[in-house]
């Protein structure tokens, strides 16, 4: 059976058309909807709104984390830690029980550089053990009971790639960095059968903000649930799952390998850290913080060596799957490009290795990144969340701060994503920071680092075709012969209003050829 989709404006990813043909969930033809409903069609569907762009694919987003925040306390846009500690004391009383609480999202940033105390938390909270991860997920604020439960003691030493945050008298504020938050990760979260339909209302949330797809970077229950979802039949949009470096071995016995799978689920990279962030001040970057000469030197946090990075690597290139290294600061890149350079040498793999965020970059480096074919997977919301912070502690760093326009100029692939929930999962944000630089609100004036903007097809590009590119479906991402039919309907023309991106809405999401949401 063949559909003709009809629509006033139409962006194939090439070129403008009025009209798509689709068979078996297949792009067939496009090019002028009359000309196309003269040969045998079964049915016309008339797709509304101003502008119909290829299905869009989120390259970085924790699905699961997103999921969970149903469930959690939210403490973000906290005025400080006291009005934090006001919301768990609320979300206590409404959710009483002795099992551990987890919250998010607060940001020491927005509180003059103020870091909480776990005394604040312990107040509220008492024996129950609550933990509240920062912003950018890369600390915790743990109560006392919390840090108990995990071993963490006064005589506790900083692990490797991670900090324990001590007071003036040496005891600990409750404040993790890094690998120091890992313990955690062990304890079990009682939410596996809740978790699969959690997941589902998160992807029915995505489709309605126009994603038809997404590389999910989460845990191994998050993969159990989307397994479990498309055993049900009930996985509306494409996923490419990442594997955890602490799952490495499961997937190498289990013989998963990149690309591998069908239409809908496919297996993705190995995600590595090279490195913190920069809302915790821990991206490993060349050069020191501004202002700051902490026992790390103020140079950040590397999170693996230079040595594991080429180990985890190469281990993961053997056995047949793609690398995805988390870097922020232009060291942590610097040193996973080292680590690929020499794995690609030594294998000879065409894996599409990716650095994640790929924040702040050495213009070395994105030379070499585009003479590796390495993909640059970025987050345009964080350029204008962060714009203040990157002013405050990195000036005069000699880099490339969110640097899509160097990226592409260079010949490096470029990906689109969100990292929700540290970001908002709304792509038409993405797409408007992306070639304003500026915020929804208008600031900065002009766009910050405007050199750095891209066009709104460039975007849409990075946030269709490369996103989908980087996960290593290709067949995924424009409207043109023999790829999956994946479009959304906007009730915005983006190409002649691009200024506007943020304030447009999906009307229409299709993905296969079927409607997966309808506003």
């Amino acid at each position: 059976m063949s559909t003709l989709w009809r629509g006033e404006k139409i962006w194939t990813g090439t070129e403008f058309v009025t009209g798509v043909l689709i068979e078996a969930g297949r792009v067939v033809a496009t090019g002028d909807a009359e000309s196309l409903a003269a040969q045998t069609v079964s049915q016309i569907e008339t797709l509304p709104g101003a502008l119909v762009v290829p299905g869009l694919h989120d390259a970085h987003i924790h699905a699961a984390s997103l999921a969970r925040v149903r469930t959690e306390v939210d403490v973000r846009g906290c005025a400080d830690e006291f009005e934090a500690a006001e919301r768990v004391a609320r979300f206590l009383a409404a959710n009483p029980g002795t099992s551990l609480v987890w919250g998010g999202a607060w940001d020491a940033n927005q509180w003059g550089g103020r870091q909480p105390h776990r005394r604040t938390l312990d107040v509220v909270t008492g024996p129950r053990p609550v933990v509240l991860a920062s912003a950018d997920y890369h600390s915790l604020w743990a109560n006392s009971a919390a840090l108990r439960l995990v071993g963490y003691g006064p005589e506790t030493t900083d692990p490797a790639g991670g900090r324990l945050e001590r007071d003036a008298d040496g005891e600990l504020t409750g404040v993790l960095r890094e690998t120091a938050c890992t313990a955690f990760d062990d304890l079990p979260i009682d939410d596996a059968d809740a978790l699969p339909g959690l997941m589902a209302q998160t992807i029915d949330d995505l489709l309605a903000v126009g994603l038809t797809g997404m590389t999910e970077i989460d845990h191994e229950d998050a993969h159990v649930a989307l397994r479990a979802l498309h055993e049900q039949g009930a996985l509306k949009m494409r996923v490419s799952k990442a594997i955890r470096h602490e799952n490495l071995p499961l997937a190498m016995q289990q013989g998963r390998r990149t690309g591998e799978g069908d239409d809908w689920i496919r297996v993705g990279p190995l995600k590595l850290f090279a490195d913190g962030a920069l809302g915790s001040h821990t991206c490993h970057m060349t050069d020191a913080f501004a202002g700051e000469d902490g026992h790390d030197g103020g140079h950040g946090v590397p999170t693996l060596t230079q040595e594991q990075l080429k180990v985890y690597t190469e281990l993961a290139v053997r056995a047949g799957i793609a690398v995805a290294t988390h870097a922020i600061g232009d060291r942590a890149a610097t040193e996973a490009l080292d680590a690929y350079e020499h794995v690609l040498e030594v294998t000879g793999s065409d894996l599409r290795l990716r650095i994640e965020h790929a924040q702040h970059l050495r213009r070395a480096d994105l030379a070499r990144m585009a003479r590796l074919g390495v993909v640059a997977s970025m987050q345009p919301v964080h350029c204008t969340s962060d714009f203040e912070l990157v002013d405050a502690l990195l000036a005069g760093h000699d880099i490339v701060s969110y640097g899509w326009r160097s990226a592409l100029d260079a010949g490096v692939p470029l990906a689109f994503g969100s990292d929700a929930p540290v970001e908002d999962p709304n792509p038409f944000v993405a797409l408007h920071a992306a070639v304003t630089r500026q915020r929804v609100d208008g600031t900065p004036s002009g766009g910050w680092q405007p050199h750095e903007r891209v066009s709104m097809v460039e975007a849409l590009a990075a946030h269709s075709r490369g996103a989908a590119y980087a996960a290593g479906w290709d067949d995924v991402g424009t409207l043109t012969p023999g790829m999956l039919a994946d479009f959304v309907a906007v009730d915005t023309d983006l190409m002649a209003t691009p200024e506007r991106a943020h304030e447009a809405r999906a009307l229409t999401t299709v993905v296969g050829g079927e409607v997966r949401f309808s506003r």
